[in-house]
C-alpha cells in the first residue's frame, strides 16, 4: 500500500480524480512533465476513485470535492480505511476552513487550490510525498485546534474548547513513540516545517525528516497531518498543543 518516501526507488505514483475531463487533461499536462512524478490513472467520479485505487496502489491521489455518485469525501474516507498509506491531496476551488476541517477528518494530507500555478501545484504534491505539510501553517494550526477540540477524551469524554489548566499526568506512549518523537509531534500540531522545528530544537533538518518518518510509520498514517490527527484521537496532544 502506497510507499515509503525513503524506499521510493521510481516515479510516485499519482491517481487524478476529477469529473471534468479538461481538469483532469491540465494535471496530467502538469504532471507529466515532471521526471519524478507519474500519473498511472484516472478517475471521473468517488466510486471510481476507489476501485482505481485499489486496483493501482498509488502514492498519492488527487482528489476533486464536488463529484458526482460519490463525493471526494466518502472516497478519501473510503481510501484511507482500505490502503492507509495512499496520501490524499484534495484539490478545491477555495479555502473554505469547515470543508477542509472535514477532509481532514476524512484523511486527506492537505489541499491545492484548483487556480494555483504549476508551481504551486507541483510543490503541494511534492510537499506531501516528502512528508510535508501543504497546508498554510496558520490554517493547519487552526484546523488542528479545531480537531483536538472537538475530539473525545479517553473514557468517551469530549473535550471542551476552552479548558482550565490542568495538572500533568503521566499517560502511556502509544506505538512506542519516543519522547523526542512527541516533543516533533507537538511542533507538528503547530502547523510548523521541518525547518522551524530543526531551529526550534537545534538540530538538522534531516534529523527532524527521519524523526516525522518514525512517527509517520509508528502511528500508521501516511502523512504528517493525518499523524496529527491520529494523535489527537488517541488522547496524546491536547487541545492547548499548537495554541499560541
Amino acid at each position: 500500500m502506497g510507499s515509503d518516501p525513503g524506499e521510493r526507488t521510481g516515479p510516485a505514483r499519482l491517481v487524478l480524480a476529477d469529473d471534468h475531463d479538461l481538469v483532469r487533461e491540465g494535471l496530467q499536462l502538469v504532471l507529466s512533465r515532471e521526471p519524478d512524478l507519474e500519473v498511472v490513472g484516472e478517475a471521473s467520479d468517488g466510486r471510481e476513485a476507489v476501485a482505481v485505487c485499489r486496483k493501482l496502489d498509488p502514492d498519492l491521489v488527487l482528489m476533486d470535492v464536488r463529484m458526482p455518485d460519490m463525493d471526494g469525501l466518502e472516497a478519501t474516507r473510503k481510501i484511507k480505511a482500505a490502503q492507509p498509506s495512499v496520501s490524499v491531496l484534495v484539490v478545491t476551488t477555495y479555502e473554505n476552513p469547515d470543508y477542509l476541517f472535514e477532509a481532514m477528518k476524512a484523511g486527506a494530507a492537505g489541499y491545492v487550490l484548483k487556480d494555483a500555478s504549476k508551481e504551486e501545484l507541483v510543490g503541494a504534491v511534492r510537499n506531501v510525498l516528502d512528508g510535508e505539510s501543504s497546508l498554510d501553517r496558520d490554517l493547519a494550526a487552526r484546523l488542528l485546534q479545531r480537531l483536538a477540540s472537538e475530539s473525545p477524551l479517553p473514557g468517551g469524554t469530549s473535550q471542551p474548547a476552552e479548558s482550565p489548566e490542568q495538572p500533568e499526568r503521566a499517560a502511556p506512549v502509544p506505538s512506542g513513540l519516543t519522547p523526542r518523537e512527541l516533543e516533533v509531534l507537538a511542533h507538528l500540531a503547530q502547523g510548523e516545517s521541518n525547518p522551524d522545528i530543526a531551529g526550534v530544537l537545534v538540530i538538522s533538518r534531516a534529523t527532524v525528516k527521519v524523526h516525522v518518518e518514525r512517527i509517520i510509520r509508528k502511528l500508521g498514517v501516511s502523512d504528517r497531518t493525518q499523524a496529527v490527527v491520529r494523535a489527537i484521537e488517541m488522547g496524546v496532544i491536547s487541545p492547548e498543543i499548537g495554541r499560541r
